[in-house]
């Protein structure tokens, strides 16, 4: 007979799969055949259980009732999903009556908060039943002629379940537990709870709380005057829309967006719908910033939200505790909230919120304190990196966000103990922490960000500057009344206007008008602390910094504070010789490189292609935006795959301040002074010279 002919379409049998026969009395197993996936792990199961084999009939048996009940209990689910076992019509006949044991959970309104209840549903049996059958590790419970199997790992689940509600790292579990849980954890244990009682149906009040939260696209809008909705994107809209909803149920948040997003102005937008739906007297909000931020929020109050009625309470201008009721926003800083926590404390605010939150990070600090001391419907975070160090950044953030709502570590506490915390401390904290970053929402966003950043400068800058701008016009007064050439004048000013906006950067480039006493350190920069807040922010976002400055004097005490905060740094000025240029560009470019440059402005601001970066600063503007944008455009060119912020850091109330109002044609004209070009400086009346020093 002659072989059947080779065939591509034939097929090998499949490998037999494990068949399970039995009752409730006894199992019998035919294991896979051995080239099942599933023969291994069957074998060890079976051998692990006490299943004896019998060579005469082929099978493996488990000849005992009480571990016939405990293996379908623990295992019944495991072989029908994940061994693909084929059961045999007698085995369902006999084990037909077998009911799987069910969690059962329901939650109730108490107070402010819910009460919420996890047991065991285990078919007729009573608490009494289910409670013994646990105490003894049974894995099953036989009531009213009935057999409920209880799995073990669902009981782990449901033990893990009730711990995490109570808030305890270590307890047995319950037949039935209730807790009582505030209404800030409803996002919390409704994720908890989804895959243990998907069938769970909490009050109405519930699910609106916990909808919102866990589906963003269904907020409500805040309610915004329609010229502030108009400027905003989808996304701050979005971010707006969730503080609000945080708001009204009496809850807090952190908006963790990455710089350059527009924190500000969405919180802008929660303080103009507060002032809309809060009764007159009742609607004062605060903004406690770092004291170098005043300003910009004073600005960008005015700016985009110009209904709001606005007041700083900083050193001289301070209010009084009847005053704050005739403000719909008071903006004070870090410090003087400190130094007038008594006044504060003292207050009934509509909504606090923290900018620069890093700030309360330690939760021991004057700040933290005196922040905590306050009262307010609504308590808000921004911050683009809520935890720096550690998660006790966050615990500290919530314990003012929302007072007792994370449980603290126990004094003493074990490292797996520890680690359980820390888990539920995630779980907790996510649905109040809003974070968006510049990928994320690219499609809303042009490819390149320009935000001016505000810097008040303090008492002593502020009188240096002065000092200074009162010397430059006698001086000028002086050389007019003597009959000076206009040539001179114009260097004199030309001289003053150089100092002034020296003094702009840091006073430390230049001396007063008056000798210091000796050993007085020289004043603050408002500049630098701006730019040490925005620099910490930039790193920890994983961001790589271009700051560019017109003074080669100004770069070297640049140097010096990024060596003292351990900060690598690339360095370009003018009196670099092209290889160390190219060297110095290289350094920055390779994806090691250090994450911050700092050029000249003749050495950097054109020929150079630094796609490294992603932020741009200015530390002193040029004021041609021509020139500006070439700068920026040494990140933002063909390369770059992100989105480019640039910032223009001002000094307000100064000459720099007085240059962006002018016209864009005399803007033009003005360039060449603070270039330092002698051509385009001839362009300038004697009179424009004088009136920046005025």
């Amino acid at each position: 007979m002659s072989p059947e002919p080779f065939s591509f379409n034939s097929k090998a049998p499949s490998p037999a799969p494990l068949t399970v026969d039995g009752s409730e009395h006894f199992l019998a197993f035919t294991l896979p055949s051995r080239e099942h996936s599933s023969y291994a792990a069957v074998l060890e199961l079976a051998k692990r259980h006490g299943f004896v084999a019998e060579p005469s009939n082929g099978r493996w048996w488990l000849r005992d009732r009480h571990k016939t009940l405990n293996f379908l209990a623990a295992h019944g689910a495991r072989l029908r999903g994940e061994f693909g076992a084929r059961f045999t019509p007698n085995f369902e006949k006999n084990t037909a009556a077998l009911k799987p044991a069910e969690i059962a959970c329901s939650a109730t309104e108490a107070g402010k908060g819910f009460d919420v209840t996890l047991s065991l549903k285990a078919g007729p049996a009573g608490e009494a039943e289910v409670r013994a059958a646990l105490l003894a590790g049974r894995g099953y419970i036989e009531t009213a002629g009935q057999i409920i199997l209880v799995n073990p790992e669902q009981i782990n689940r449901l033990g893990e379940a009730q711990r995490a509600l109570a808030g305890e790292s270590t307890g047995g579990v319950s037949a039935r537990r209730t807790q009582r849980v505030s209404a800030a954890r409803v996002a919390e244990v409704e994720s908890l709870l989804a895959d243990l009682a998907p069938g769970f149906q909490p009050p109405a009040t519930w699910r609106s709380r916990s909808a919102a939260l866990r589906k963003l696209s269904g907020l409500t809008p805040a309610p915004m005057p329609p010229e502030l909705d108009a400027q905003l994107r989808a996304y701050q809209r979005l971010g707006a829309a969730w503080l609000w909803h945080l708001f009204q149920g009496e809850l807090g948040g952190i908006l963790a967006d990455e710089m350059g997003l527009g924190k500000t102005l969405q919180a802008l937008g929660l303080l103009t719908a507060i002032r809309a739906r809060t009764p007159a007297g009742a609607r004062t909000s605060l903004v406690v910033c770092p004291a170098s931020l005043l300003e910009n929020w004073r600005r960008e109050a005015a700016r985009f939200a110009p209904g709001l009625r606005v007041v700083v309470h900083h050193g001289g201008r301070r209010l009084g505790g009847d005053d704050f009721s005739a403000f719909d926003l008071v903006i004070t800083s870090y410090g003087t909230l400190v130094r007038d926590e008594a006044l504060f404390s003292g207050l009934e605010f509509a909504c606090v919120i923290a900018d620069e939150a890093q700030h309360i990070k330690n939760r021991r600090s004057q700040n933290a304190l005196a922040l905590r001391s306050l009262r307010s419907r609504g308590r808000f975070l921004l911050t683009g990196t809520p935890v720096e160090n550690s998660l006790d950044d966050l615990r500290s953030l919530f314990e003012f966000l929302l007072p007792g709502y994370i449980a603290r570590i126990p004094a003493g506490a074990k490292r797996e103990d520890r680690a359980w915390h820390d888990q539920r401390l995630r779980a907790q904290a996510a649905p109040y922490i809003l974070r968006r970053t510049k990928a994320s929402v690219a499609p809303e966003l042009p490819a390149k960000l320009e935000q001016t950043l505000w810097c008040e400068m303090g008492a002593a800058q502020s009188a240096l500057y002065r000092g200074v701008q009162e010397k430059g016009e006698r001086e000028l007064f002086d050389l007019e009344a003597a009959g000076a050439g206009e040539a001179r004048m114009r260097l004199a000013a030309l001289t003053q206007l150089l100092r002034l906006r020296q003094i702009c950067c840091d006073p430390r480039l230049v001396a007063g008008p008056e000798p210091a006493p000796a050993g007085a350190a020289p004043p603050e920069s408002a500049k630098l602390e701006v730019f040490r807040e925005l620099l910490e922010e930039a790193l920890d976002d994983g961001h790589r910094v271009l700051v560019f400055s017109q003074f080669t004097s100004l770069l070297a005490l640049l140097r010096e504070e990024l060596d003292a905060q351990g900060i690598a740094h690339a360095d370009l000025d003018g009196s670099m010789t092209a290889p160390v240029r190219q060297a110095a560009v290289d350094r920055f470019q390779a994806a090691d490189g250090p994450p911050v440059f700092l050029l000249s402005l003749k050495a950097g601001g054109s020929g150079l292609n630094l796609t490294g970066a992603d932020t741009v600063v200015h530390f002193d503007p040029w004021w041609n935006p021509a020139a500006e944008a070439q700068a920026t455009d040494r990140a933002h060119r063909i390369g770059q795959s992100r989105v480019v912020t640039s910032y223009k850091l001002i000094a307000a109330g100064t000459v720099e301040e007085k240059v962006l109002g002018l016209q864009a044609s005399k803007r033009d004209l003005l360039a060449g002074v603070f270039e330092a070009s002698a051509e385009a400086a001839a362009n300038l009346s004697l009179a424009d010279l004088k009136s920046l020093l005025r």
